[in-house]
């Protein structure tokens, strides 16, 4: 199979959703990934009952695998590579295992494309801690949430990387490496600086995936924990619209190679991870959540808001589902699928 797209990491929330994508279009995809994650067999579940087993390939290998990564992008015309350790606590636990996932990984699935001869469009998700804690960005504490002071449009590509985190290095690291094959080998390669991606299909835990942690704690009983007094800021951004993002690179490659876009939720869909948030789901829920107040966590950036306006310009993308709408869209599939988490 030739001319197919290659989703490393794509039994995933993202990936599942983007190999769904690219299904529903009669498009060839190959899912490359180690079925290590929370949820990722019920994705392949979940995309085999929707298309059938048959639409698809799977490579149950590693990342790390040198061989196994080359021979999946072979043929390959298009690699989104999401294959990844996600956890910043993970990162400080164990590094080396962190390293070798996303510096190493990341390095290995450049150098299959880069082996395959065939030039794949290459598109990386980075993150937004690749910024650090910006602790250069003056903030201001309102009633409700911190904001920026003289950021109006957020955080753009233009804030100084500063790594923090052995996630971040990680992560960093292979940020750059994309960065660089397309200067040194022409490979087209595209960085996305991911912020805060939520929507269905996602198993998120207390570590990552704080949005769908908080919806699927609150309707399975579990307690929730806030480090920190909850007015810290995120942009979120639903799933459809990330997406949407990815086409739109991948659809103007000769536009979107060789740069680096803040994708997020921008400030219109910018929410307190508790103060604001909370109120939301008190409603969706029908009652009052408690929770466990803690103390803040090392590095934990007391608001990030993606300035998407490259992404706007570049790529004619912007979000289209707005806060409330995609935070309903997911209480409600966890809802309906509550068995999964349970």
């Amino acid at each position: 199979m030739a001319g197919y797209t290659l989703i490393t990491g794509g039994a995933g929330f993202i990936g599942s959703n983007y190999a769904a994508r690219c299904l529903s279009r009669g498009e060839e995809v190959v899912i490359f990934d180690n079925l290590s994650r929370r949820g990722a067999d019920s994705n392949i579940e979940w995309l085999s009952d929707r298309f059938n087993r048959k639409s698809f390939e799977l490579i149950k290998e590693d990342i790390r695998d040198v061989d196994a990564v080359k021979t999946a992008a072979k043929g390959a015309d298009r690699i989104l590579h999401l294959a990844a350790q996600v956890a910043v606590t993970t990162s400080v636990t164990d590094p080396k295992t962190d390293f070798e996932i996303n510096a190493n990984g990341t390095f290995n699935a450049l150098e299959a494309a880069r082996a395959s001869g065939r030039k794949p469009a290459f598109l990386y998700a980075s993150t937004n801690k690749v910024y650090g804690g910006m602790e250069d960005v003056a903030v201001v504490e309102l009633e409700s949430r911190y904001d920026y002071q003289d950021l109006p449009d957020g955080a753009s590509e233009k804030q100084p990387l500063d790594f923090h985190s052995p996630y971040g290095c990680s992560k960093g690291c292979g940020d750059q490496y994309v960065r660089d094959y397309y200067r040194i080998y022409d490979l087209p390669t595209v960085v996305f600086r991911q912020s805060c991606i939520y929507g269905t299909r996602q198993f998120g835990v207390e570590d990552q995936g704080w949005l769908a942690w908080f919806i699927i704690a609150a309707i399975t009983g579990h307690p929730i924990t806030i480090y920190g007094n909850g007015k810290q800021v995120r942009d979120v951004l639903f799933i459809d619209d990330l997406l949407d993002a990815y086409d739109a690179a991948f659809g103007h490659i000769k536009t979107s190679a060789g740069q680096v876009f803040n994708i997020g939720g921008g400030r219109n869909n910018s929410i307190a991870v508790w103060t604001e948030f909370r109120p939301l789901l008190e409603n969706l829920l029908g009652k009052p959540i408690k929770t466990r107040i803690r103390e803040w966590r090392p590095g934990d950036q007391p608001v990030f808001i993606s300035d998407i306006r490259k992404a706007q310009s570049l790529l004619g993308w912007q979000p289209k589902i707005g806060v409330e709408q995609g935070i309903r869209r997911l209480f409600n599939w966890v809802k309906e699928n509550q068995s999964l988490f349970e």
